[in-house]
């Protein structure tokens, strides 16, 4: 038996023509996806890129590992804690991953014989990297049983696929730099635009016409759908199609302007806690299967160990969706907890009918303290009910009050530890940022301007060569 686990990170499961997008960015997962089961709401409890890869890797949620926030010097995870890559090797798996978690926290190699780090010089991974790393293993390892975890991360910022998938997305009449085009206004003059020029709008010049962008986020995704086909080749030429399990799964998905977030991943509304999750294994799973109920990531590990005929650890958040593959039910949960500490801290409850979000922190952004959103109504959650229904969002309160408290058993909350030690992980990175060009958070977010910071920026780097 071959497990081949792959992360794909920032794909929004809406962007998928298996999820109902009309581009044509995937036609090759839309092929695997026809191929195997579909979960059609499966969702990130824990975002982003961290705190996710921490859930999946133990089957636990953040607030039971304690690990719950993205760049915190504060997160550990205990090495008693359980890890499939480790609990695979001691049954006999080879272990590899083509993967550079490495460099946000060690424990992501535990449990690895062959850990291939695929940091290079530039923070951006091609998904081409990837793939020349990974297709070599799978040919020395064809033989043997193995599990490999592969992360791609075309789609995270900044989008910048190969020129040529740009037109397939955007039409080559118009200019994305047109003077007369104001879309990227509200983008530029956020309050978190320090962080995103310096990541992301720097690299990519004075764009104007936020569809642009939008583009690049669907031709990053058409290039990885080509990096896939060429990884799911290699499968077939080495003969091992039939004896693989493939797993391909979001870690979070990205807001595209959607709640005043521009092109990142906070916030948890479904632009970026709804995941693609899709599974193939020839002759065990059925094809064209869909599953339609709540499922989340922490069911990765018990599905996986299931698969492998091994136990799962009996303290686990997830649980095995082979049940749900096997049409012997429709979910694996009624109700999914969602939590995010990085650009925001806030906390949320997701049923099949209601979302009802609270914030600690709001960081950057204007949130209320409370949001509740009728996703029977209102699936892109634009209308807050939670004056409307107070019934509601007081039973829903309550519930992420009791699963809290239930969760931790007496611990202290490891959020509320990160805010008062430490603060923000992502407001200390935009000081940071604001400190080079002389801003502090205060002045900065009094006066939010593109051209302001612009000019503080250059002048800084011109101060810079000078010296």
């Amino acid at each position: 038996m071959k497990v081949v686990f792959v992360s794909l990170d920032t794909l929004r499961a809406d962007r998928l023509g298996c999820y109902g997008y009309t581009q044509a960015t995937s036609p090759y997962l839309d092929q695997i996806a026809s191929e195997g089961v579909l979960f059609a709401q499966a969702f990130a409890a824990d975002i982003p890129t961290e705190v996710a890869h921490t859930g999946i890797f133990t089957g636990k949620v953040g607030l039971r590992t304690g690990v719950v926030s993205h760049g915190s010097p504060m997160s550990q995870l205990p090495k008693h804690v359980d890890w499939l890559p480790e609990i695979l090797r001691k049954a006999g798996f080879v272990t590899g991953a083509v993967d550079n978690l490495y460099q946000l926290k060690e424990w992501f190699a535990r449990g690895y014989r062959y850990y291939i780090n695929s940091v290079g010089r530039e923070r951006w991974i091609d998904g081409r990297t990837v793939n020349d790393l990974a297709i070599p293993w799978i040919r020395d390892h064809k033989d043997e049983d193995f599990f490999l975890f592969l992360h791609y991360w075309d789609c995270h910022t900044p989008y910048l696929p190969p020129k040529d998938y740009v037109p397939s997305f955007y039409d080559e009449h118009n200019n994305p730099y047109d003077p007369s085009n104001h879309s990227m206004e509200r983008a530029y003059n956020h309050p978190a635009y320090p962080f995103f020029k310096y990541h992301h709008y720097r690299l990519l010049g004075d764009v104007t016409d936020a569809s642009y962008l939008h583009a690049l986020y669907d031709a990053e995704v058409r290039y990885l759908d080509d990096r896939l086909c060429e990884l799911d080749a290699c499968l077939r030429e080495q003969g091992i199609y039939d004896d693989t399990l493939l797993i391909l799964f979001g870690d979070h998905g990205e807001s595209l302007t959607e709640h005043d977030i521009y092109w990142d991943h906070c916030g948890l509304y479904d632009t970026t806690v709804h995941v693609p999750m899709i599974m193939r294994w020839p002759g065990r799973i059925p094809p064209r299967r869909r599953v339609r109920g709540l499922v989340q990531q922490v069911d990765l590990m018990p599905t996986v160990l299931e698969a492998a005929c091994l136990n799962a650890p009996p303290d686990l958040d997830g649980k095995s969706l082979w049940p749900a593959i096997e049409g012997r039910c429709e979910q694996t949960h009624s109700t999914i907890y969602l939590s995010e500490c990085a650009w925001q801290a806030s906390r949320g409850v997701r049923t099949s009918d209601y979302k009802f979000i609270q914030t600690i922190d709001s960081g950057p952004f204007v949130r209320p303290p409370c949001e509740l959103y009728d996703l029977r109504l209102d699936p892109n959650e634009t209308i807050n009910v939670v004056d409307s229904l107070p019934e509601q969002a007081l039973a829903m309160a309550q519930s992420l009050h009791d699963w809290i408290t239930y969760t931790l058993d007496g611990r202290e909350d490891p959020m509320i530890e990160v805010l008062r030690c430490h603060g923000l992980p992502f407001r200390r990175r935009i000081e940071q940022i604001l400190g080079q060009v002389g801003l502090t958070w205060d002045d900065w977010l009094a006066h939010p301007s593109k051209e302001r910071f612009d000019e503080l920026y250059d002048m800084n780097r011109v101060l810079a060569n000078e010296s």
